[in-house]
């Protein structure tokens, strides 16, 4: 199983579209800038949706700064998933010049 990825890398992954990309995230976090392909499942409600995601693709899990991620990548895994999570989280991504929405968002505080 691959190791995690870096925002370069997670941004090839989702361009050929072979991944699924869940922010764990607080709805506040996820509201003020996001990954556009991202879908948002809060870290406390991951265990509750874990029958929404898809077996049978790859996921990278992100947050703001990866450690949250690094816990649902963990817990995924455990839980049989092909998951991976996302360096740096959505800081390192948006130093990276990577897009986000909304266009004019920012990358805030938990």
């Amino acid at each position: 199983m691959p190791d995690d990825y870096t925002p370069s890398e997670a941004a090839e992954r989702l361009l050929h579209g072979d991944v699924q990309l869940i922010d764990v995230r607080t709805p506040h976090e996820f509201a003020a800038g996001h990954i556009p392909a991202a879908v948002p499942v809060p870290l406390q409600e991951l265990a509750a949706s874990i029958t929404e995601i898809d077996r049978e693709r790859p996921v990278i899990l992100v947050c703001r700064s990866g450690g949250r991620s690094a816990m649902a990548t963990e817990a995924l895994r455990q839980a049989g998933f092909d998951a991976h999570n996302l360096l740096g989280g959505m800081l390192d991504w948006t130093a990276a010049g990577l897009a986000i929405e909304p266009a004019s968002g920012s990358i805030i505080e938990p």
